[in-house]
């Protein structure tokens, strides 16, 4: 019998979000940069670059996820978001020409679920984002289920630890899956015949 003192749940998909779960609080915490577009009194504390009282109009300053989405209206500029660094279009050529060659560890471990909520703000370059999100997880899925299937006695400690941490899962999922359904599906067919 397999208990556990933890039952993981299971992060939001998209632009959901599941606030049980520890991978959607760690990716609320993501640091985004934003410019005020009206003056914030009395908050000048959170701009260490500042001695002003005062956050004025127009600093560039970042924030974490959670508190951009709540700031952030469309009728209402309070604040408007700039892409990170990983999501502008440099990057995107970069993972249009070879999304394996990138450590998306490195780069963020919530790629891909951050590049979900950064479609949540206007941005023309939206469309964009989400192709090269989509092509990006293709691309890297197809490269981790076949090293998955195809490395029983080799260590792929190297590989794995590059991945996104959604990545890292689905290797650890693939892994298992190939398993389990190669057998069923194998049975299932010498039953159908």
């Amino acid at each position: 019998m397999d208990t556990q003192s933890y039952f993981p749940v299971p992060p939001g998909v998209g632009m959901e979000e599941n606030f049980l779960s520890l991978d959607d609080i760690l990716l609320s915490h993501e640091r985004l940069p934003i410019r005020t577009e009206c003056t914030f009194p009395r908050l000048g504390f959170l701009e260490k670059s500042s001695d002003t009282q005062d956050i004025p109009e127009g600093t560039k300053m970042e924030l974490p996820l959670w508190l951009t989405k709540g700031l952030y209206e469309r009728k209402r500029k309070v604040v408007s978001v700039e892409l990170p660094k990983v999501y502008r279009e440099g990057w995107r050529t970069v993972f249009s020409a070879d999304p394996n060659v990138v450590d998306l560890h490195k780069m963020g471990p919530y790629y891909y679920g951050l590049g979900s909520q950064m479609l949540h703000f206007d941005s023309p370059e939206n469309p964009e984002i989400a192709q090269t999100l989509l092509q990006t997880f293709i691309a890297r899925f197809r490269r981790t289920m076949d090293s998955s299937q195809n490395a029983y006695n080799e260590d792929t400690s190297a590989l794995v630890e590059r991945e996104a941490i959604c990545c890292n899962r689905l290797w650890v999922r693939g892994g298992r899956w190939d398993k389990r359904d190669a057998v069923e599906e194998s049975q299932r067919l010498i039953t159908d015949d």
